[in-house]
């Protein structure tokens, strides 16, 4: 089916560059009125040469449109444009529309909170969401200042872009009057406005402030002065390597509900997903990829808000960028010195996953025809491969040159817009040299090289992709495993095969630290060394990189199930990094487990390697908590997951919170040890936001057919949930072991997908795609009904791209079964 509106697409983005200059903003909004709408009063003042146009409006209705004083008919407004034969010179189009609040996480999103009724809204306006708020040029290359004006409910604050003031209070509402913004694409404009808990500091003359709901304000407060502390030091750090301040006023930090994305990074009014405030104990690694959110964000204050990208094929540049500053930063300056492990383990197989998939695509250069085409690209290779190759670039510049170019790149573009060859034309001038081959052998290609040691020919092979012919040079050590520990030795990959002597028999690791991109397989004789020596490794890179190639090579279904658990089993017992155990354990109790020869006695070993942990771990350490959550996601017994809810038999220093009494009830859910009144009665005591997340998940596990059907319920709109709620309830409904009921919903999911667009759009409609499609359903016929779909024409692009994704998930697992059956 067409979907209600347009994408806007590149050529038209051109036509209309190149006819206009928008001037200003003018923004009134009433959100006083009315729960589900608001009126929104747009003036928009611009300069043209002359011609036909189009302005963007996704309004549920307009009330009047008036362009160069003429009035204009609202009924011209068609799938989101209103058309504009504009004159020479000045013009000004005035729009009062009434438009709707969202609850998709989305344009103008309104949530009411469980816990106390309190109504909270937000704006994101990434990709193409602008539009639901305001009247706008919706596309990156035209900015201009903003000014809003804002009428909310008494108690409300309101905050945005710039400075704002409460300039009138009425008998219900008050008005808030914003400063005019520095010039802004579109999709960076945001308002955060409801009785929000605010908390002000400053630093170097900048004013700071961060916000939270207020059931979740005691959250917030213990943690302050750690959020605060690390926004100081990464100012610090940024004035530092730029030279250059932060240009836009006010820096707020609003964590805010049912958020999609981890963070957005609005000049001025940073949104983050509010579960990044944890209201129960959480592990370090969840502190560092807060920390590490906090530092990206921080980034793109000047690499993507003062000079932002011309066009969304180059938005690969704004994250891969924020994401090596923001783990180097985050690791440089703050406590969390371990922020590259940590990204190891959260983004390296996230990247390498998504770069090995039909739908691969260079990072760079990828000529996306409209906004929809390049939404789809923005993935683990726009984050974790791109970032991995501008800390290569780095490496092989220097901070000087690679610096110098990023701050020429800034001030060459300051409040405009810019493409990949205007960067590294700044690099090149900074000192670079000529960067061509380096930008087409990495920028430009796909996929990955393997490495493999080849013992008997006494080299290291590497081996592009299919269908590359790009050589790649890659430069990295080697850990080689000795009676005393592990040997690190430099290695420059510059050929197809490197001469590379080892000891007889002694494991090797390539590229340990992970600072190549490359798919490194680890030979037979190195995966038994890893299961003879991980136990006594302390060195938590080595420690990943193992990691990281025994991953690779299951996905590749090079590496038995069986060798995965046994390599498990000697290295979860002596674990002391929680990061390894938050990313690996799900990975063991998912993919590997599921093909198995036998899913409950691999789930039993886990079990028994995390209970062996939780002997070892120290009383109240987050290795602890990591190794108890992994112990209640693999086990098998009701009666021990019940006891532990009673808080029986806990280990010392473990004390049964909201999550974790949650992960409990899903897991007993999951196992068929409880009910529906019985965890309705659950989400009765704590009727907050997350309870409500992990109530849906719970419901969603039992294995009845009524749960499965309330499931599906959210799938096709019948039951309307928030986004959190419905991604939660894709996650329940699929369960392994759960077929006799699960059975129906593989048919009725390739019956249904292709008009999940009338029920759901944009960011959430590529995540339906993804959480409800049947990855227990380990059957070629699942993969033939998928791609049949895919086949059809005339498929929304979202849900194309997301099913292929997730249809080569399932081909892979299969092709594991098949490679190592079960025994």
């Amino acid at each position: 089916m067409d979907s209600p509106h347009r994408s806007l697409q590149l050529t038209e983005a051109r036509a209309r560059f190149d006819l206009l200059d928008v001037t200003a903003y003018d923004v009134v909004l009433d959100l006083a009125g009315d729960e589900k709408t608001f009126t929104s009063l747009t003036t928009i003042d611009f300069t043209s040469r002359g011609g036909e146009t189009f302005v963007d409006l996704k309004a549920s209705h307009v009330n009047r449109i008036t362009f160069n004083g003429r009035h204009v008919d609202p009924d011209l407004v068609v799938r989101g444009r209103l058309p504009l034969v504009t004159d020479t010179g000045e013009n000004r189009l005035v729009v009062d529309a009434v438009m709707p609040f969202r609850n998709d996480g989305e344009g103008l999103h309104r949530s009411v909170d469980p816990a106390d009724g309190r109504h909270y809204v937000y704006g994101m306006s990434f990709m193409d969401a602008a539009p639901t708020i305001f009247a706008c040029f919706d596309q990156p290359d035209l900015k201009a200042p903003y000014t809003f004006h804002v009428t909310a409910p008494k108690d409300w604050t309101v905050i945005g872009n710039a400075p704002g003031t409460r300039v009138e209070t009425g008998p219900e509402s008050s008005t808030w009057e914003l400063e005019q913004t520095q010039p802004l694409s579109t999709y960076f404009v945001t308002l955060v406005a409801g009785p929000y808990h605010v908390i002000h500091d400053e630093h170097a003359g900048i004013p700071l402030s961060l916000s939270s709901r207020r059931s979740i304000a005691k959250a917030l407060d213990e943690d302050a002065d750690e959020l605060f502390t690390m926004t100081k030091q990464c100012f610090d750090e940024f004035h530092r390597l730029f030279g250059i301040r932060y240009p836009f006023g006010n820096y707020h930090q609003a964590f805010v509900p049912e958020f999609n994305a981890g963070a957005m990074e609005n000049p001025g009014c940073v949104t983050f997903r509010d579960p990044l405030l944890f209201t129960s104990r959480v592990t370090r690694g969840e502190r560092i990829q807060r920390a590490t959110t906090v530092a990206h964000e921080m980034a793109h204050q000047w690499f993507g808000n003062i000079t932002t990208p011309k066009w969304w094929d180059d938005l690969w540049l704004n994250e891969s960028f924020a994401e090596y500053m923001g783990n180097r930063v985050a690791a440089d300056v703050t406590q969390y010195d371990d922020a590259w492990i940590h990204a190891g383990y959260a983004r390296r197989q996230w990247g390498l996953v998504a770069d090995q998939r039909p739908s691969t695509h260079p990072v760079a250069g990828n000529g996306a025809v409209d906004a929809t085409a390049a939404l789809q690209d923005f993935d683990g290779i726009s984050y974790a491969k791109g970032s991995t190759i501008l800390r290569q670039l780095n490496t092989r510049l220097g901070d000087e040159v690679f610096f110098g170019g990023v701050i020429d790149h800034f001030e060459r573009n300051r409040f405009g817009n810019a493409t990949m060859h205007d960067l590294f034309a700044s690099w090149e001038r900074a000192g670079a040299g000529d960067l061509s081959a380096f930008t087409d052998t990495w920028l430009r290609t796909t996929g990955a090289d393997t490495l493999t040691l080849d013992r008997d020919a006494g080299v290291v092979r590497r081996t592009p992709p299919a269908g590359q012919t790009a050589a790649r040079d890659h430069a990295i050590r080697l850990a080689v495993g000795t009676t005393g520990g592990w040997q690190l030795r430099d290695l420059v990959l510059d050929r197809e095969e490197t001469p590379v002597e080892v000891p007889a028999g002694a494991p090797v690791v390539l590229d340990p630290d992970l600072v190549t991109w490359a798919l490194p397989m680890p030979d037979d004789l190195s995966l038994s060394g890893f299961q003879e020596t991980i136990g006594a490794t302390d060195d938590p890179a080595i420690r990943l990189g193992i990691w990281n190639a025994v991953r690779s090579g299951f996905h590749n279904a090079r590496i038995d199930p069986e060798d995965v658990i046994r390599l498990a089993e000697q290295s979860l017992p002596s674990e002391t990094n929680d990061d390894a155990l938050r990313m690996t354990l799900p990975f063991l109790n998912g993919q590997v487990t599921a093909v198995s020869s036998d899913p409950v006695a691999t789930s039993g070993r886990v079990h028994a390697a995390c209970r062996a942990l939780l002997e070892r771990a120290a009383a109240g350490s987050t290795t602890q908590l990591a190794a108890f959550q992994g112990a209640v996601a693999s086990s098998h017994d009701v009666a021990d997951l019940r006891g532990w809810l009673a808080g029986t038999a806990l280990p010392a220093g473990l004390e049964v919170d909201a999550d974790l009494r949650w992960r409990l009830l899903i897991r007993v859910a999951t196992l068929g040890g409880t009910d529906r009144p019985a965890l309705d009665k659950e989400l009765q005591h704590d009727p907050s936001t997350k309870a409500r997340v992990d109530h849906a998940a719970a419901v969603s596990s039992l294995p009845d057919h009524e749960a499965k059907a309330w499931a599906w319920s959210h799938f096709d709109g019948t039951e309307a949930a928030a986004n959190y709620e419905l991604l939660a309830c894709g996650t329940g409904l699929w369960r392994a072991g759960q077929e006799e009921f699960t059975a129906p919903y593989v048919e009725r999911y390739f019956a249904e997908l292709p008009d999940a667009g009338s029920v759901h759009s944009g960011w959430v409609l590529g995540n339906v795609t993804e959480f409800f499609f049947p990855i227990s359903s380990l059957e070629e016929s699942t993969v033939e009904r998928a791609k049949a779909l895919i086949e059809r024409d005339g498929l929304d692009l979202t849900i194309r791209r997301n099913l292929v994704d997730m249809t080569d998930s399932l081909e892979r697992l299969l092709a594991i079964r098949r490679a190592f059956p079960p025994r």
